[in-house]
């Protein structure tokens, strides 16, 4: 799969200080009559590049047939820079596996997506590729949700069970573990950062498809301090297709929670949790031989910062995405797609491209962010 495209993004930031000083409860204690406010900052940038409506990648895979319904496989995946050449086959990091299948279902080992990135992809009209991706994926995807993990077991159900399909996935986190424990090295994320435990299960028939997911990263630990950070994600998503449209929606939650060992009466505010809702409804519609797409997301992070005076606002962010795939042939697709992110209480996301604008006293806040795509993909 090769695709290149022509990509601009615009991020704005803006100053919303107006001379008012408040305290850590919210209220006001001071105001500087004198105070100039800076405006807004917009920076900008366009590129030829990849992947906007397909991931570009080269892959090798292939089955042997073992005899008595078993079979083995192989997918090893690559991603590529088509856009300057900078990456080829040096690695095979988007999929790496080996796997043995039969009536019982398949066993998978090695580097592959996790569940809870498929209801992201599935049920997104863009595939979570290129400036439409949805808010979901890349807000999920920065709190600690991976969209891959490597050294892992898979377990996959077999396709005969009248449209019920799922699977579990386990990834080890291949740190050292010292016994006794206080041999443990004074350096923090080192014991168990890396695990990785989840599941989908779903339903699809006609033109119905649903799906559950669920996945537990751990992302942080400090073996001294006695804390491990956990990432919970859970999602719920679903597509009905009419015929002339095609309807998509996803709910999810995501949880970063530091646990801590031992009896503690009051948990610290370091210990809050984080929380991250997010939703999404999208539609696809066939006109001749291309198809049009629509989504609309939104997130919401929520800090349980555990001060029983002042809850500050919750960042939010929404996003409206629209675009077209004109299809040339059955390997060849021009397309194009737009896309805009408002952000809300101090959420700084994205359509991609450069990051907002801020100065060393930190006054200004992310505003919006707005992108295209304007091109070709050709499979072969």
């Amino acid at each position: 799969m090769v695709d290149a495209s022509i990509s601009g993004y615009s991020n704005s930031s803006r100053d919303l200080n107006n001379g008012v000083t408040y305290n850590a409860l919210g209220f006001p204690v001071a105001y500087n009559p004198f105070y100039l406010n800076q405006g807004s900052v917009r920076v900008s940038r366009r590129e030829l590049a990849n992947s906007a409506y397909n991931s570009s990648k080269l892959g090798f895979r292939g089955t042997e047939d073992l005899g008595g319904g078993l079979a083995a496989s192989f997918w090893l995946e690559a991603p590529i820079k088509n856009d300057d050449g900078s990456e080829g086959v040096a690695t095979f990091s988007r999929r790496s596996t080996v796997s043995l299948s039969g009536g019982f279902g398949e066993v998978r080992l090695g580097r592959d997506y996790t569940p809870t990135f498929w209801n992201n992809s599935v049920f997104d009209p863009f595939g979570a590729s290129g400036v439409g991706t949805n808010l979901i994926q890349t807000a999920t995807g920065a709190f600690g949700n991976p969209t891959r993990t490597g050294n892992s077991i898979g377990y996959f159900l077999p396709s005969n069970l009248g449209g019920f399909y799922g699977q579990l996935q386990y990834a080890f986190h291949e740190k050292d573990k010292y016994s006794p424990g206080l041999a443990t090295p004074h350096a923090a994320n080192n014991s168990r950062t890396g695990r990785y435990v989840g599941g989908r299960f779903g339903y699809a028939n006609g033109p119905l498809d649903v799906a559950a997911a669920y996945g537990s990263s751990t992302v942080g630990d400090d073996y001294y301090a006695g804390t491990t950070t956990k990432v919970n994600t859970f999602n719920l998503g679903a597509s009905y297709d009419f015929g002339p449209v095609k309807l998509f929606g996803e709910l999810s939650r995501a949880k970063r929670k530091t646990d801590i060992d031992g009896d503690f009466f009051v948990r610290p505010a370091a210990m809050a949790s984080d929380k991250l809702n997010g939703w999404l409804v999208g539609v696809t519609a066939p006109v001749g031989a291309g198809l049009i797409r629509a989504s609309y997301s939104a997130v919401k992070y929520k800090t349980d910062d555990n001060n029983p005076y002042f809850d500050t606002p919750d960042k939010k962010a929404n996003k409206l995405a629209l675009g077209y795939v004109h299809n040339l042939s059955k390997r060849t697709a021009l397309y194009a797609t737009i896309a805009r992110v408002s952000n809300k209480n101090g959420a700084g996301y994205t359509v991609g491209g450069p990051v907002f604008y801020n100065n060393a006293a930190n006054v200004f806040t992310p505003k919006t962010s707005t992108g295209y795509d304007f091109g070709i993909r050709h499979a072969f």
